[in-house]
């Protein structure tokens, strides 16, 4: 177990010795609950210290009891003098010397630690299998994280405590339409890379739902949170706000392919059709295309004949292409710059193997949208340039496919400035599924450049009701808060920014409207924090170049933008 104190520095900075005395009196109510569940203090740094325990049940119980005692201690503290703890929680081996203890476990709690939020716990996938059923604490699946110097990527949860902020919305109530979720499909095939064959194989079958204007279709996101568990599908139901759950597996083996998929009323938990759908590869799009229609029978026999053909949509003939797509998809999905030079490779492939594939253009082009929001360009003249190029082949060639439009939608409006054509082709992407919550989400982000905050508001609540379990949530907390923020509405943006944070340490937009919200709530000590973070993610960020990130279009927002950050410290 590795815990520090949140904002520390800042706390020191304020008050030195009564600072020092705090934590001196919490280490002291906390060491008997150490010495209880039997751990060992390796050592103390600062306002850090690393433990070792002979159980992770016994680890995590501690983590809890001491976020619990925690609570009651600062319950009486000034808010800007609470001390909250970040704990991560890792199982692995490790190598003794002396006292201390190093290697890999060690290096790994650490990180988690980092990533965890105030007041809170982050645990790895190895304590995750441990203790499920074993601690009285719900943990939320928070997905992979690349963390900071370990090469492979970690599958990380975080615990829901009282006394911080929920991690997700309250569970959502049932739509006044009937509504569904496709769950991730079982691997039934020898080798399990094929994994993204078959979250392909879902997610065509979520877009095809999704166009399906009477249904309400929880996004892909959402949905994959549940992958690799074992799932209560009334639980699921209550989770995501749907009355159906659908489910099943995917065997490939050579050219043919094996389907089966299973419809469940989520609110009884009765089986209400099952089928099984055989092929060969290159009747792949058929057969996903009669899981949907299927599955639209059953659920009712509203759907006209000329939707059902509407909802028929081959992305592409060339199959090699598809599945070059498919590994692009899951590559840009783990957000991090390593799986976005991997998706964007993949996506150019499935390019080369066929030229007019709309939505191939669409996702390399959102690739790039991701570079820039994260900080990752290189050559921002020639990325730029490229970013141009993809998203208007997208535009030209997916005039009916609603990923294309929603792709280089974006790219038009966040990388390019050009705001009016990039709204026009998320306006026709929803126009196209309603269903699709990143265009939701990106039409949000839109409506901000724009100077629309309060439209930006609605299209942002439709995101994450269609997504209400993302593991990406962040970037909808960011939106809501850059929305709230030009709104005019600095605390209600500094809490939306917070919970952008908490999620996602290094996000950097998020942490932007931290720093210029806080600034104009007349939070200066927090403002100059986030802004030291800020400048910690993005070195090179200057009032000089801060017009280069943010495209925003109405003079006023952006003076008001830049006078916000400059207060909080962003230099010339």
């Amino acid at each position: 177990m590795a815990a520090d104190v949140a904002g520390y520095s800042r706390l020191m900075g304020v008050d030195e010795a009564g600072t020092a005395r705090a934590l001196r009196g919490h280490r002291e109510a906390i060491s008997p609950i150490i010495t209880k569940q039997g751990g060992r203090i390796v050592k103390t740094i600062g306002d850090g210290v690393l433990l070792e325990f002979p159980s992770v049940v016994a680890a995590v119980a501690c983590a809890a009891a001491i976020q619990k005692l925690m609570s009651e201690r600062n319950a009486a503290a000034p808010a800007d003098q609470r001390m909250l703890f970040r704990i991560g929680i890792n199982l692995g081996d490790v190598l003794i010397e002396g006292d201390d203890i190093l290697g890999d476990g060690v290096n790994v709690a650490a990180r988690l630690e980092e990533i965890s939020e105030a007041g809170g716990i982050c645990i790895s996938e190895d304590v995750y299998r441990q203790i499920d059923g074993k601690v009285d604490i719900n943990f939320a699946d928070m997905g992979l994280h690349h963390l900071k110097n370990i090469s492979r990527p970690l599958r990380t949860y975080r615990a829901h405590l009282d006394q911080i902020m929920p991690l997700r919305a309250p569970r959502p109530a049932l739509p006044d339409r009937p509504s569904i979720a496709v769950l991730p499909f079982g691997n039934m095939s020898s080798d399990a890379t094929e994994d993204y064959f078959g979250d392909g194989v879902v997610e065509e079958i979520i877009i095809g739902l999704s166009r399906i204007r009477w249904l309400f279709v929880i996004a892909r996101n959402s949905s994959f949170t549940y992958k690799g568990r074992a799932v209560d599908v009334k639980q699921v139901g209550r989770d995501l706000g749907v009355r159906y759950v659908l489910e099943g597996s995917v065997r490939r083996a050579a050219n043919r392919v094996r389907i089966s998929a299973q419809l469940i009323e989520a609110t009884t938990g009765v089986h209400i059709w099952a089928d099984r759908f055989e092929g060969g590869l290159e009747d792949i799009f058929e057969l996903q295309d009669q899981i949907t229609a299927s599955v639209v029978g059953a659920i009712g026999s509203k759907l006209e004949q000329a939707e059902i053909e509407r909802a028929k949509h081959k992305p592409t003939e060339n199959l090699d292409a598809y599945d070059y797509f498919l590994r692009g998809s899951a590559a840009l999905h783990r957000w991090s710059r390593e799986g976005n030079n991997e998706a964007l490779r993949l996506f150019y492939r499935a390019i080369e193997l066929d030229p007019e594939y709309a939505a191939a253009y669409g996702m390399a082009a959102r690739c790039y949208s991701q570079r820039k929001a994260s900080g990752w360009m290189v050559d921002r003249a020639q990325e730029t340039a490229e970013t141009e190029r993809l998203a208007r082949h997208a535009a030209a060639l997916g005039k009916d496919d609603a990923v294309a439009l929603c792709t280089a939608g974006i790219a038009f409006t966040y990388v390019l400035g050009a705001h009016d054509y990039g709204a026009d082709l998320l306006e026709r992407a929803l126009a196209l599924n309603p269903n699709l919550a990143s265009a939701w989400l990106f039409s949000g982000w839109a409506k901000i450049w724009r100077g629309e905050p309060d439209v930006a508001m609605d299209h942002l609540t439709r995101a994450m009701r269609l997504n209400p379990q993302d593991p990406q949530m962040f970037n909808a907390h960011a939106a809501m808060a850059a929305a709230y923020f030009f709104a005019g509405r600095y605390e209600d943006a500094s809490s939306w920014a917070n919970a952008a944070i908490r999620e996602q340490p290094v996000h950097f937009i998020g942490t932007c409207v931290a720093a210029a919200s806080h600034a104009l709530a007349g939070q200066a000590a927090e403002a100059t924090e986030a802004m030291t973070r800020l400048r910690q993610l993005y070195p090179d960020l200057r009032l000089s170049n801060l017009n280069d990130c943010f495209p925003i279009r109405q003079p006023d927002d952006a003076a008001r933008w830049a006078g916000a950050l400059e207060s909080a410290g962003l230099p010339q």
